[in-house]
């Protein structure tokens, strides 16, 4: 709804539209309550924020001064294109996801930008998102609005070179949008499906176009279908979370995981290799019960560390380490990443070391649920300590979250 509103109406002011929208469901939610949703609630949603918004224009003038004349000069395709259909939609997300990833603005802030204008995403899930302070995003977010404010960006149609130039910084922002859905360590969800829905929905949109199907799309949207698979299987029927190895694999998606195999194969183009081609093949190689996935996978998160280091990255390599070589040796590379402030960090040392070292194991996975924000993944930890307290730590393969 703000990409549309910012779509019609400029972006010089961003926290209108935001505010618009914001008023918007909550007249919704007061109306609805007493009356009923109405029959087509998407028009109704956007018929009240088009209203809102010319009330707001009217109120200070500016409606009168700056915008109508632009109006009357094609008011007729004005009333014609106010229509909410999907289509518009996706294509105001996409045209306001490229203006916000504007080069005025470094990468990291492009996307946290994106992230929180149009994907509503909280301060705290961006900080998540790029493993960082909530204080330095909050900076980072008034700064890029000011950036942007200040270099007067508009909505519009951008030239294949500017396309090019903004595209990768596109595809990071739909990949993040997509693992908060996957994996969403500040929301009480565990898993958000809308958030995975919308990322793969918007990456789709993109192969459709062929300045923006490409290889490194086609590979991102092979990860989403990949991952997508699993969902089903990734919690049960009271909202825990249901580890990798004890998923029931007749709720695996078998057409989305041919539909990964199919853009993955397509993505194959020349010699490029990104990190999402890696991470799509990690993703295959989950679905599979090959003899040598584990050796698979360890290979593709040494070529992926080479080309995008993070620490999670490490993390997952680690623990792909411990499934080829060992624990023992899986716990001299873990100590090394020095990683000691990160909940996921413990997590892993508490698996490592549940075979050799209970009491060990426990304090680490003690000090991964005092660090992590999600109430699904303290749950599992929490009987991963119970499970081990009472000297029945059953197979310890069935550890992580994957």
């Amino acid at each position: 709804m703000t990409a549309v509103l910012c779509r019609h109406f400029g972006l010089r002011n961003i926290e209108i539209a935001e505010d618009i929208a914001s008023d918007t469901f909550l007249k919704a939610s007061e109306n609805w309550a007493i009356n009923g949703v109405p029959e087509k609630p998407t028009a109704w949603l956007y018929a009240v924020a088009k209203n809102k918004t010319k009330d707001y224009f009217k109120r200070i003038s500016i409606f009168e001064a700056k915008i109508k004349h632009d109006l009357k000069s094609d008011e007729r395709n004005y009333e014609n294109n106010f229509e909410f259909d999907e289509q518009i939609i996706s294509d105001s997300q996409l045209a306001m996801i490229f203006a916000v990833c504007n080069p005025v603005n470094s990468s990291e802030s492009q996307i946290a930008l994106a992230l929180q204008i149009l994907c509503g995403f909280s301060v705290e899930e961006i900080a998540n998102a790029f493993i960082s302070k909530t204080e330095t995003i909050k900076k980072r977010l008034q700064r890029a609005r000011n950036n942007l404010r200040n270099d007067d960006f508009q909505i519009r149609a951008l030239t294949k070179l500017e396309v090019q130039s903004r595209f990768d910084t596109v595809l990071q922002t739909l990949y993040l949008l997509f693992n908060e859905g996957y994996f969403s360590k500040s929301n009480c969800q565990f898993i958000r499906k809308e958030l995975c829905s919308e990322a793969t929905r918007l990456i789709l949109t993109l192969t459709e176009n062929p300045l923006t199907d490409t290889p490194k799309t086609k590979a991102l949207l092979a990860l989403m279908c990949f991952q997508s698979s699993r969902i089903e299987a990734r919690m049960n029927e009271k909202g825990e979370a249901v580890l990798f190895d004890e998923q029931d694999k007749s709720l695996w998606d078998k057409s989305l995981i041919e539909k990964g195999n199919y853009y993955l194969v397509n993505a194959i183009d020349g010699n490029e290799i990104s990190k999402y081609h890696l991470e799509a093949g990690i993703a295959y190689w989950h679905t599979t019960d090959h003899d040598n996935k584990w050796l698979n996978i360890l290979h593709l998160y040494n070529q992926l560390i080479l080309i995008e280091y993070s620490p999670i990255t490490a993390l997952n390599r680690t623990f792909a380490l411990s499934k080829v070589y060992g624990q023992e040796k899986a716990i001299s590379e873990a100590e090394k990443l020095k990683l000691n402030g990160n909940s996921q960090y413990h997590e892993l040392m508490g698996y490592l070391n549940a075979q050799s070292n209970i009491s060990k194991a426990i304090k680490h996975y003690e000090k991964a649920i005092k660090m992590t924000k999600s109430k699904t993944e303290k749950q599992t930890l929490t009987k991963e300590i119970e499970r081990l307290k009472s000297g029945k730590p059953e197979d310890i393969d069935k550890k992580r979250v994957v």
